[in-house]
């Protein structure tokens, strides 16, 4: 039998150990974590506790789990965006493989670097597109390839993130402020510009890109709205953005009449686990008085865009569009791809909606429909794909899915194009001169 790939974890949160450490629980031949740097106490003793980490390598800082003797093969790093480049240099220059979550830095000038000193000392780095795992685009990679459609002429691509989603992640949560995470074009669209690039199997020649923030501001405040959910705000009743609802929480014997108690989307374990404030509608309760996801959504200090679109040519002449934006009523991508031979359209859901396409034959009146089953990680199926292929790769056994760092570094210069151009007006830029 194959020994597990043995591997340390940087940042216990959401994504390092509910996403990446579960699988080293469901799949413990496949990948053990025997150290972890987390610098909140309780995360850090609930993952140590899953994983029985011996007490010598659970570690507060990243700092003091590297100054140890290399003790794995491989660090997955999972800290917030702004904290990536220093412990993924540091992991490589102690000799670890790394699995680093995207995006893999937030300027380009720090995404070249780590790329640089990964090639340099010989080490993986590999970047968790998890798209690129999801059966949903694998398919699409196929039936691209295949030359199913003939040759792409030209693409719409949306990202349509919810109106929740948009409120909890990027309005009161840690991808809110520039200065404090990175562009939203980066932090939620890497992933679709790395899945654009793969499966058209070409660079991008040129884009331009405009977007603002347009709802999620002062000016469109209820009248008499609270700084805060729990401040007894006036509009708690009406407003679809109340915190409480959203986190399924309520006040200590709150009356049934209270608005706090009405149905809320607290089904998603992800905004729950942001919070951190335990999982009881009365310690919810507590913690949006003080926490971020409590502030209301029109004076929550944001600054990203709630929408943005990129108009790209890629190098054999392919036109595409891709739209994000924080305003859909539900979750999910949605494409069109049109090709000399066919037209498909796409729609990659989030259960309970089916996730299929639909590829229309020009000169045909029928249509063939494929359906997708998705498993049950998230993603799609990316979040377990991306690092059981991470495992595989290190066991010299790599996949058409994966990727170098040099290949992810493409989807990063992308996001920062389309974002210098944004911020200048739309002018269009040549990626390989905003490459140099």
């Amino acid at each position: 039998m194959t020994a597990p790939i043995t591997a340390i974890l940087i940042g216990a949160g959401n994504r390092g150990a509910r996403v990446y450490g579960e699988y080293g629980l469901l799949q413990p031949s496949d990948i053990e974590f025997v150290g972890v740097a987390e610098p909140d106490d309780a995360r850090r003793a609930r993952f140590s506790t899953g994983h029985d980490v011996n007490p010598e390598f659970q570690c507060a800082s990243w700092s003091e789990l590297l100054a140890k003797p290399k003790l794995a093969d491989a660090a997955v790093i999972c800290t917030q965006d702004q904290k990536h480049i220093e412990p993924t240099l540091a992991a490589l220059r102690a000799g670890y493989d790394v699995l680093l979550e995207k995006p893999m830095a937030t300027t380009a000038a720090d995404c070249i670097l780590l790329v640089n000193e990964a090639e340099r000392l010989g080490r993986t780095l590999q970047i968790c597109h998890v798209l690129r795992y999801a059966p949903f685009f694998t398919r699409l990679y196929h039936i691209i390839n295949s030359g199913r459609l003939g040759d792409v002429i030209t693409i719409e691509h949306r990202e349509n993130v919810s109106w929740w989603h948009m409120a909890h992640s990027y309005v009161r949560g840690s991808w809110s402020r520039l200065n404090e995470s990175a562009p939203m074009i980066l932090a939620k669209c890497c992933h679709d510009l790395d899945i654009l690039v793969w499966v058209m199997r070409q660079s991008v020649a040129r884009l331009s890109s405009f977007g603002s923030l347009s709802h999620y501001a002062p000016a469109h405040a209820p009248a008499g709205a609270t700084p805060r959910c729990t401040d007894n705000c006036p509009a708690a009743d009406d407003c679809i953005f109340y915190a409480p609802r959203h986190y399924d929480a309520r006040p200590a014997r709150a009356p049934s009449t209270h608005p706090a108690n009405k149905s809320g989307f607290g089904e998603h374990p992800f905004m729950l686990y942001a919070l951190d404030g335990g999982n009881t509608p009365d310690s919810c309760w507590c913690t949006l008085q003080t926490s971020p996801y409590g502030r209301c959504v029109y004076g929550a200090g944001n600054d990203v865009v709630d929408h943005q679109v990129i108009v790209m040519e890629f190098e054999r002449g392919a036109t595409c569009t891709f739209t994000v934006h924080g305003h859909s009523d539900r979750e999910g991508r949605t494409l069109r791809i049109d090709g000399s031979r066919a037209t498909l359209h796409g729609d990659f859901a989030h259960a309970p909606y089916p996730q299929f396409f639909t590829i229309h034959d020009h000169g045909s009146d029928s249509a063939e429909r494929i359906d997708i089953d998705p498993d049950e990680s998230g993603h799609g199926g990316g979040d377990q794909g991306v690092i059981r292929d991470f495992v595989a790769g290190l066991r010299g056994r790599p996949s058409i899915h994966q990727t170098t760092a040099r290949t992810s570094l493409q989807s990063h210069l992308l996001a920062f194009a389309a974002e210098h151009s944004r911020t200048h007006g739309g002018v269009a830029i040549e990626i390989s001169s905003f490459e140099r």
